[in-house]
């Protein structure tokens, strides 16, 4: 039973001046629980009612039968105060997580209604730095999210791998490069040359031309130029997917930019069918003065398209084959303007359902306070941060725990967690700056942190080796810390909910750390293990629901529950 509603619905029959949003908005969770588990403010009445808000409070009580759920509700000054039915609550809560396990807290908001979300997308041939972690973990969680929502998600990886930079790389290959090198370690010496050819343009400049001629006898099919890009891109994803495959991330389509190569002139015929392009020095764009935006460029003078073109192309083709009922766009917020731009150009079109594309934009990652640029070489691999991760765990087990079982996986298990759980724990629109001191913290209200308190929980089960019954005494859970553990479980589903509504995985990590802190705090004041059969009965039950609750929240955030630490 979600509470809240249920109160909120009851509400709406004794206030009908507010709508159900507006009530449900207004409900407040008391600071001590000795006042109630939910309260109503009636200052806002008091405008429409012309009375003091505490009259309004008691008047409204005294007409009152209480809903389903609810023990009884008290006026107190301005606010109605009201209290759950503790037996109820408890039973209910115990019941859903036994019975639903790896399904609790999920929802069918979405009723299967698909949702494309567009994320990762790094550029083939180039490095998958620290950099594109941001968009890979907060896109796999909103995945997740979702899911857990009910909605049919496809995820995407609109790759880059289209573009000059090809034609740059192909000529550092041809001039400097070697086969066995490319195949021996294809992320690095895909770098390595990326980065000789900018250093050598600058003495060399014609090196330039070289690029671009490249990058046109690939867009005319050429064989050598085709097949070195192929080529390039194909080893590429193969790295790419060993990275995914570590940090628990998947894709429903590996479409980039060249999948789009054959739609661009359907967008261009269809843009002038609409009077919508406008031609300026040769060139064609969209002009979107009147909505207080630069012109959106949609082919250079040399009929060559742009990533606008390219995403208004895979924009229109997501909708055609998905029917999606949302697409969303995970890139930094340095990107703002161009979504702005070319999703207005949809808009434009005619197409209604642009209203339903949406940029999730987050905080950019720099590096010691650097800008990371591939070209100058500024970069830290993802993979090398995975792995000094990784080390990094295996460490510390082999100084304190060193006859664990299955150390290598639990050390991929919580170093990888470490580096996702920093990452979401951040707003999402937050600035992040990667340094090598503080990407590794494990101490703290960190990922292991969570973690360990789910290994916790699970040690405790397996030392009481007894099966939990559903059939306990519930007022053994009444008092306060063990209904404070209670209350975060209740609260799990909404805070899904919330996370959805704001595209803000954030909401999860700290939910979960809050549940973890509360768990830890029951541990530490009410004694288990030790105590009578009764008492002991109903704190395992307590236990065993946290452990799975603490599980499936790490689960939406693509990280691991170990089960020994």
């Amino acid at each position: 039973m979600d509470y809240k509603i249920v109160l909120t619905e009851y509400l709406k029959h004794y206030i009908k001046d507010l709508s159900l949003g507006e009530i449900e908005g207004m409900l407040e969770v008391p600071p001590d629980r000795e006042m109630g588990d939910y309260a109503f403010p009636c200052f806002r009445l008091a405008k429409t009612l012309r009375k003091a808000p505490n009259m309004i409070a008691e008047d409204l009580k005294k007409g009152m039968e209480l809903p389903e759920g609810f023990q009884r509700v008290e006026a107190k000054g301005p606010y109605l105060n009201f209290f759950i039915d503790k037996k109820q609550l408890i039973l209910s809560i115990l019941n859903s997580v036994t019975h639903q396990k790896d399904a609790y807290g999920k929802r069918n908001l979405g009723q299967g209604k698909t949702v494309c979300i567009d994320f990762s997308a790094p550029n083939i041939a180039k490095p998958f730095h620290v950099g594109h972690l941001r968009s890979t973990v907060i896109g796999n969680a909103l995945y997740r999210i979702y899911e857990a929502l009910g909605y049919n998600c496809e995820g995407i990886n609109h790759l880059g791998d289209w573009g000059t930079q090809f034609g740059k790389v192909i000529v550092a290959y041809r001039n400097w490069g070697s086969e066995k090198a490319v195949k021996e370690n294809p992320i690095e010496t895909l770098l390595d040359l990326y980065v000789k050819f900018h250093e050598e343009a600058e003495d060399h400049p014609e090196l330039e031309d070289q690029a671009r001629n490249w990058f046109t006898r690939m867009e005319q099919g050429d064989r050598e130029a085709y097949n070195l890009w192929k080529w390039f891109s194909s080893e590429t994803i193969q790295e790419l997917k060993k990275i995914y495959k570590t940090l628990n991330v998947k894709f429903d389509h590996y479409t980039g930019e060249s999948f789009y190569n054959d739609k661009m002139d359907g967008v261009i015929k269809e843009l002038q069918e609409k009077n919508l392009l406008k031609e300026s020095k040769g060139a064609h764009l969209v002009d979107l003065e009147e909505f207080n935006m630069p012109p959106c460029l949609v082919m250079k003078k040399d009929g060559s398209t742009l990533y606008a073109t390219r995403d208004i192309a895979a924009a229109i083709y997501r909708k055609k084959t998905f029917d999606f009922e949302k697409c969303l766009y995970v890139t930094d917020y340095s990107q703002n303007l161009h979504f702005a731009q070319w999703m207005k150009v949809i808009d434009l079109m005619g197409y209604e359902w642009a209203k339903d594309l949406e940029h999730i934009p987050f905080g950019r990652v720099t590096h010691e306070g650097k800008k990371i640029q591939t070209r100058k070489g500024n970069v830290v691999l993802l993979q090398d941060v995975l792995d000094e991760a990784i080390n990094r765990v295996q460490g510390i087990i082999e100084e304190k725990n060193p006859e664990l079982e299955n150390k290598e996986k639990v050390a991929r298990d919580i170093g990888v967690g470490a580096i996702i759980f920093n990452d979401l724990s951040h707003s999402r629109i937050k600035d992040v700056s990667f340094s090598w001191e503080t990407a590794f913290n494990f101490e703290g209200e960190t990922g292991p942190y969570v973690q360990y308190t789910h290994a916790r929980a699970a040690s405790i089960l397996r030392k009481a080796n007894m099966e939990i019954s559903s059939n306990i005494n519930w007022q053994i859970l009444e008092e306060k810390t063990s209904m404070d553990v209670l209350m975060r479980i209740h609260g799990f589903s909404q805070a899904i909910i919330q996370a959805k509504d704001k595209n803000e995985p954030s909401i999860v990590t700290r939910y979960v750390v809050n549940l973890a802190q509360e768990f830890n705090k029951f541990y530490n004041e009410c004694p288990i293990l030790n105590q009578e059969e009764e008492i002991k009965e109903a704190r395992l039950a307590l236990v065993s629901i946290t452990k799975q609750t603490i599980k499936n929240a790490l689960y939406i955030l693509g990280i691991e529950a170990p089960e020994k630490m």
